[in-house]
């Protein structure tokens, strides 16, 4: 962004960065107590890592506060730079819809070569149905917002469970913990190298990801309302003007908490109904889903509303400022990521696969985001981009960008 920036701009381009440089931070605790699987894996493979009562702790509480939240703040973080780029460019009379497409096939690129390390790679995903969100600049508020609530509500899965009249998609038994094909991906990561990771991961991998995102999972959809969400958070104007939106906040607080304590006990109930083995091969598996996914969103907002809230607070929002840098780099740090944490676990790197605590893999979780946000820090301080933004943004505008500061 160049020329002078207003200094409420200033103030919506923090907040903004530091939400989205905490978010970063949830996704990598995540991916850490997964230990970058990035799938299904077999019975009893995370025996080991939840031996004792703070390993337990460490699982419910990404359960509860991490897992399909971070992704999904993530999403509506995707969707508010869609716009802020988009009406930016309107404001200076230009058309940004082509240049933004174009700006998504360099993210495809590089989201491709990220999943060759780890098949969990959300920018492919992001490239793919951000190219979707692209009409939608122009679509009155009220139907973003309807179709945003039906995505919500499950109509992907349902169509896709009446449409197909099962679970599985593109790939039989998928969800099968005993399956053929989740035994050997998980052998490869134990004890394959890394050409032969890349090797699944450029094949398989794709279905696999393709059958969690359009399947009765449901992933891309509910991605796709996030984007939705932000895009028309963005429109309203609210990071520009947060402060004055407090009573709103609090409302939305307590409608959330109400749709967070009702999706996870309404999940809690269908899921405890189907026993230990879950099929997913009914509807009433259909609607747990959808409950926990009412639950994942209920939390989300959760977590945004009391992010502004704290924000609001001067010295709070000093604390929470050191996030921005982390948050201006998320592209490179969030690739860092999955580079040090495949390292750590797979057989063609340090191959702790499934053997480590997860209390000590929390920790391990920590340390990365310390190091990471602490060299975001140090590297813009000296620099304007990080290394990959640096490359996307020159790409994107086929120009060189200045990278040192003077």
């Amino acid at each position: 962004m160049t020329g002078q920036i207003s200094g409420s701009t200033k103030q919506r381009l923090a907040i903004v960065d530091a939400l989205r440089g905490f978010s970063l931070a949830g996704i990598v605790i995540v991916h850490m107590v997964e230990n970058y699987i990035g799938g299904p894996a077999p019975e009893d493979a995370f025996a080991a890592t939840a031996t004792g009562i703070a390993d337990q702790l460490v699982n419910v509480f990404v359960f509860l506060f991490l897992r399909g939240k971070f992704f999904a703040l993530f999403s509506f973080l995707f969707g508010l730079s869609f716009f802020i780029q988009m009406d930016s460019a309107n404001a200076r009379g230009e058309n940004f819809a082509s240049r933004f497409a174009w700006r998504l096939c360099l993210l495809l690129a590089i989201g491709y070569l990220h999943h060759l390390f780890y098949r969990g790679d959300i920018l492919t995903i992001y490239a793919i149905l951000g190219l979707l969100l692209i009409p939608f600049y122009r679509i009155k508020s009220d139907w973003i917002l309807a179709l945003a609530s039906f995505l919500f509500l499950g109509i992907g899965r349902y169509l896709v469970f009446w449409i197909n009249e099962g679970p599985d998609l593109l790939m039989e038994g998928l969800i099968n913990p005993n399956n053929p094909l989740i035994l050997s991906y998980y052998e490869l990561l134990q004890n394959g190298s890394l050409w032969e990771v890349f090797q699944s991961n450029a094949t398989s991998g794709h279905l696999m990801k393709l059958d969690f995102q359009v399947g009765i999972f449901g992933r891309g959809y509910l991605t796709f309302a996030f984007f939705l969400i932000g895009l028309w958070v963005g429109r309203i104007k609210f990071f520009r003007n947060f402060k004055d939106y407090r009573e709103k906040i609090w409302l939305v607080f307590w409608i959330s908490l109400g749709v967070f304590l009702v999706g996870t006990v309404l999940m809690g109930v269908l899921f405890s109904q189907m026993g230990p083995a879950v099929a997913f091969d009914s509807w009433k598996a259909m609607f747990a889903l959808t409950a926990m996914d009412l639950s994942n969103l209920g939390m989300t907002a959760l977590i945004v509303c009391s992010f502004v809230l704290l924000f609001t607070h001067s010295r709070l929002s000093k604390f929470l400022n050191a996030f921005a840098a982390y948050g201006r780099m998320a592209l490179t740090n969030y690739v860092a990521q999955s580079l040090l944490g495949t390292f750590i676990f797979y057989g063609w790197g340090l191959g702790y696969l499934t053997s480590i605590r997860n209390s000590y893999v929390f920790l391990m979780a920590l340390l990365i985001i310390g190091l990471q946000m602490g060299f975001s820090k140090v590297w813009l301080k000296r620099f304007y981009y990080g290394p990959l933004e640096w490359v996307w943004r020159s790409l994107t505008f086929f120009r060189a960008y200045p990278m040192k500061r003077k």
